[in-house]
C-alpha cells in the first residue's frame, strides 16, 4: 500500500502541468449578404417578376433590419444594385472580410404548383429534387469567363460534379444547420409560409466561404400565387424580417454560449 502511495506522488510530481485550453468566444459581428444572380444573369423568371430583383430588395431590407437593430455586427453585401457578381467572388467577399456568417438569398423555379420555402446548406443532396436546384444554381458559372478553370473543372449539368463539392463546408455544417433551421422555423411559424425544410446541395457559391452558410429560396417564382406574394413589398419585408429574427436568434444562442 506504502508502495503504490509513494508510486501515486512521484507521478503527480513529475507529471507536467495540465492548462485547460479556454474555449474561444464566439462573437457574430460580420455578416455577408449576398443578393441570388444579378446584371446579366436574372435568375429564374415569373410572368412580370425576376429572382435577381426580388431578392436583391429582400437582401437590402434584411442588411437594413440588421443595421438599425443591431450595432455590434458589421453588414456587408456582395452586391447592392443590379450588378453580375461570379459566384467565386462571392465566396471570396464574405473570406476577405472575415464573415461570421454568409447569407445568399434566391428565388426558386419549377413546376407552376411547387410552392413553399426552403433553406439550404452546403452538404450531399438526398434527392433528386435538391440536386435540380444545385444545378439551376450552379448553371449561372456558364456566363463566366474560364469557369472550367476557375472552378476545378466542374460541370454543373454533372450528378458526380456536385457530390465531390458536397463534401467541402464540413467544418460549419452544424452552425450552418442551425441558422437555416432557425430561418424556416421563422418562415413557418412567424410569416405564415409553407417550408419545405432544410436541406442539403452542393452550391457554388457555398463551397469555398470558410464560415457558416446559407442559401435560402423565398419561394417560386413560376408558381402564380407566390410570384405575387412575393414581388409585393410589403410581403418582402414579412421575408428579411423572418431572416433578421432567425439571424438575431442565431447570434444570441451562439453568443450566450461565451
Amino acid at each position: 500500500m506504502k508502495n503504490i502511495v509513494l508510486l501515486t506522488v512521484l507521478v503527480l510530481l513529475f507529471l507536467p502541468s495540465f492548462t485547460p485550453v479556454k474555449r474561444k468566444e464566439v462573437k457574430i459581428r460580420t455578416v455577408v449578404i449576398d443578393a441570388g444572380h444579378g446584371g446579366k444573369d436574372t435568375g429564374c423568371n415569373g410572368n412580370s417578376a425576376k429572382e435577381k430583383d426580388v431578392a436583391l430588395k429582400v437582401a437590402l431590407q434584411l442588411g437594413s433590419l440588421i443595421e438599425e437593430n443591431l450595432s455590434d455586427v458589421n453588414v456587408i453585401y456582395t452586391r447592392k444594385n443590379d450588378t453580375f457578381v461570379e459566384l467565386i467572388d462571392r465566396a471570396g467577399i464574405a473570406n476577405k472580410n472575415h464573415a461570421d456568417l454568409f447569407i445568399s438569398i434566391h428565388c426558386n423555379s419549377g413546376p407552376s404548383a411547387a410552392f413553399g420555402t426552403e433553406t439550404y446548406t452546403m452538404g450531399l443532396h438526398k434527392t433528386t429534387s435538391n440536386l435540380s436546384v444545385a444545378q439551376r444554381e450552379n448553371s449561372v458559372i456558364l456566363q463566366e469567363e474560364n469557369y472550367k478553370e476557375k472552378y476545378n473543372g466542374f460541370n454543373p449539368s454533372s450528378p458526380q460534379s456536385h457530390i465531390l463539392f458536397s463534401l467541402y463546408q464540413s467544418a460549419y455544417i452544424d452552425n450552418s444547420l442551425r441558422f437555416a433551421q432557425k430561418v424556416e422555423q421563422q418562415f413557418k411559424h412567424k410569416v405564415g409560409r409553407s417550408s419545405r425544410g432544410v436541406k442539403q446541395a452542393g452550391f457554388l457559391v457555398l463551397w469555398k466561404s470558410a464560415m457558416p452558410s446559407a442559401l435560402i429560396e423565398i419561394g417560386f417564382l413560376t408558381n402564380p400565387k407566390e410570384e405575387v406574394f412575393l414581388n409585393d413589398k410589403t410581403n418582402q419585408t414579412y421575408m428579411a424580417s423572418g431572416i433578421y429574427r432567425a439571424f438575431k436568434e442565431y447570434k444570441q444562442e451562439l453568443e450566450a454560449m461565451n
